[in-house]
């Protein structure tokens, strides 16, 4: 880091600290101000912060390091861009005439008030352990790569990264409300896109443009469809378990052994569990819908989220692709084909091909490939991706906590306590997050935990929500039936699952009998796991709905297909044209390129 890059950085925080204050000074005390905006936003605002809010540190640390290790295999989930447009067409009619602040109120308002308990607590501690748990992680991976010597007293770059990212985005959250996350969020979307892409532009440039990508790291990087078995490094197939790999130094002794789950994400479980977890986050997360919320009208609402499909598409090319340049320059540094690039914290301080960490490669890229000035622009989309991803996180955790837990307690709350609950809550999440910090950094394997963690607890929400709106029959009995019989799935893989992945001296310190239950629950893909999950929801669900009575007609009016009056089907009629249309089949018509390119 240069004296222009600290420049740099420093003119984007001052902007970012005005457009915050400004923001703050145009708020107003109310519970709809300050956590949906007012329902004051326009398309363009919806858009950007859905896509500032999704882009945070999974792709900073994730989805750049799957780029390295896996090629474009999780560019499934960004080409998901089409679960954005199910919530425009789809579900905007039906949360906009619902009028609700949070996603477990339209369950409420659907079933009963025990799911929308339920939803908002598992929500509640799904967000703490995993969005701001992770965000924290990623903040302090990217200090301590660009900034390694950072100390202050007895606190290394990891520590000041994380503090200092985690009070920032929590002082202007805690003033502001909704309002400030919608619009910083803005900001930071537009510096996200131009730093990231100047990653890809430089990157490509110095492996010597795209073609000689695709010939240095392999035609094979570059399919979405992988096998149903993991490839090893001499083309056998592997069991999709976690396996040991072993470093020896010239006597023969051990220097280090690491633990790699032989897992590359195969066709199967991409083709029909990835879009039930798209669905689920794009669809029916408060994290992400409440922008939607916030909209002007259900116009507004549409468009900005038909804005952030097409947002949505960019982190293959920006994030992904960077990974891929990464693992490349790898390759071209062992080879001696490209000097002065130093990829310790990938492949470790004696070299090689093999990847130790991949989620520092989008923090190597930015410090090994760009200029000078450049890359303070790339620091500061960086921090803007942490700050967005956590801001967004604190904000629906407050929502939820204030409107869904305190207000049901006390329904008689005026408006100034509800902001102040509010706010509160904010600054609990911040403290609940700094106090994580050590957790995080003495965790082994966590970030690769985190990944499933979705996959567990998704399946009986996107039951609940999609299976409630398309089918008016199923009831509140069947609604909390499936939430709860779900839920227990989930959590009991975690808890089969946690021993082996954070195990200090990795899963055979810690092992199941071969053959017995909790062997063969542990050992099943987490997403052929997360796939029987949603089987068993279902049929839950359906079941002990036809088992008792049907729900009463009054109750679903406009919630449910099927119980949408002729006055509320023209209301969502006289709310998109043809331009609505043009730019959803233009979205469509990007993902279908995508993926004929990527496939073969």
């Amino acid at each position: 880091m240069e004296t222009i890059d600290w420049v740099v950085i420093a003119g984007y925080f001052a902007l970012l600290a005005g457009l915050a204050l400004w923001v703050i000074r145009q708020s107003k005390d109310t519970s709809a101000d300050y956590f949906l905006a007012g329902h004051s936003l326009g398309w363009f605002i919806v858009g950007a912060s859905i896509f500032a809010s999704n882009i945070g540190s999974e792709h900073l640390v994730g989805l750049a390091g799957s780029g390295a290790s896996d090629g474009v295999a999780m560019a499934h989930y960004e080409l998901h861009a089409w679960c954005l447009l199910v919530l425009a067409w789809v579900l905007v009619p039906f949360y906009a005439r619902s009028n609700v602040f949070t996603m477990p109120q339209f369950l409420e308002r659907r079933f009963s008030p025990g799911a929308r308990y339920t939803l908002s607590i598992i929500s509640l501690v799904a967000y703490v352990v995993t969005k701001i748990a992770v965000g924290i992680f990623a903040g302090g991976i990217v200090f301590s790569v660009l900034l390694p010597d950072m100390k202050l007293g007895p606190l290394d770059s990891f520590w000041i990264g994380s503090i200092l990212v985690l009070v920032f985005t929590g002082l202007y959250t805690t003033l502001g409300g909704f309002r400030a996350v919608a619009y910083t969020e803005t900001l930071q979307t537009v510096i996200l896109i131009i730093g990231s892409a100047l990653v890809t532009y430089y990157g490509l440039e110095k492996i010597g443009g795209w073609t000689e990508l695709r010939e240095t790291i392999g035609a094979e990087k570059f399919n979405l469809w992988k096998p149903l078995t993991a490839i090893g490094p001499d083309g056998e197939a592997l069991p999709m378990e976690w396996a040991p790999v072993e470093e020896t130094n010239e006597a023969g002794e051990l220097t280090r052994q690491a633990w790699y789950f032989n897992g590359n994400y195969p066709w199967l479980g991409m083709l029909f569990c990835a879009p039930i977890i798209g669905l689920w986050y794009w669809c029916t997360d408060q994290y992400i819908v409440q922008r939607a919320l916030g909209a002007r009208n259900e116009t507004q609402a549409r468009r900005g989220s038909i804005f952030a499909a097409l947002l949505k598409l960019l982190p293959v090319f920006i994030f992904i692709i960077p990974g891929m340049i990464c693992w490349g320059l790898v390759l071209k540094s062992d080879s001696g084909a490209v000097e002065g690039l130093n990829f310790t914290e990938m492949v470790g301080s004696e070299g090689g091909t093999k990847i130790q960490e991949s989620g520092v490669a989008f923090p190597l890229m930015v410090r090994e490939v760009l200029p000078a000035g450049v890359r303070g622009i790339v620091v500061a989309g960086l921090l803007s991706a942490l700050m967005s991803s956590l801001a967004g996180v604190f904000n629906a955790c407050s929502t939820l906590f204030t409107m869904d837990l305190y207000k049901l307690k006390k329904p008689d709350a005026d408006e100034s306590t509800l902001v102040r609950v509010g706010r509160t809550a904010t600054v609990v999440m911040v403290l609940i997050g700094l106090a994580w910090i050590p957790v995080i950094r003495g965790s082994k394997g966590l970030y690769d935990y985190l990944q499933s963690v979705q996959g567990y607890l998704a399946p009986p929400i996107f039951v609940v929500f999609f299976l409630g709106v398309f089918w008016k029959r199923l009831n509140a009995k069947g609604c909390l039936a499936a939430l709860i019989v779900g839920f227990a799935m989930g959590v009991f893989r975690l808890a089969v699952d946690t021993p082996g992945k954070i195990w200090p001296d990795g899963p055979d310190a810690f092992s199941y009998t071969e053959g017995s239950f909790f062997w063969i629950v542990n050992k099943i893909y987490f997403q052929y796991f997360s796939l029987l999950i949603f089987l068993v929801c279902s049929a839950v669900m359906i079941v002990v709905s036809y088992m008792s009575e049907a729900p009463d007609p009054a109750r679903i009016t406009g919630l449910t297909y099927g119980a949408v009056t002729d006055e509320q089907k023209q209301v969502t009629r006289d709310s998109w044209d043809g331009r609505d249309v043009l730019s959803s089949l233009l979205v469509i018509g990007l993902i279908v390129a995508a993926y004929l390119y990527f496939t073969g």
